[in-house]
């Protein structure tokens, strides 16, 4: 017999869940469903959640890191980069110097330094 899981939500270590989940609930657009020092979590109008979980002294990975110990990003497709970007700036994230792909993505830094790429939104 196979076993098929479904996934509920996914977990991501912080600094600062609050903030994170504050973070991600406006680049996303999801309510933010719980929020505490300890633990936060947005969850989308679909019901997928995202939580946030404290983790005393976590520190996010460098970036560029060569040694290749990225713990996890997320890609988000937008339909405008540009427009994108400046507003998730404006809501604490910052551009790195180091932008591979070839301009086909942009990499930001969440406010707690974790990775994230903006994504051109494909033509259905």
């Amino acid at each position: 017999m196979t076993t098929h899981a479904d996934l509920a939500m996914v977990n991501l270590d912080s600094s600062d869940p609050a903030a994170h989940a504050a973070f991600y609930g406006h680049a996303l657009g999801w309510e933010i469903t719980h929020s505490e020092a300890e633990y936060a979590m947005i969850t989308s109008s679909g019901g997928t959640s995202i939580g946030f979980g404290l983790v005393p002294g976590y520190t996010p990975p460098a970036w560029p890191d060569p040694t290749g110990v990225k713990r996890y990003h997320l890609d988000l497709t937008v339909d405008d980069v540009a427009d994108a970007e400046r507003d998730l700036v404006a809501a604490g994230a910052t551009r790195p110097e180091h932008q591979p792909g070839g301009g086909r993505w942009t990499v930001l830094l969440d406010p707690i330094g974790q990775p994230f790429c903006l994504c051109p939104r494909r033509p259905e």
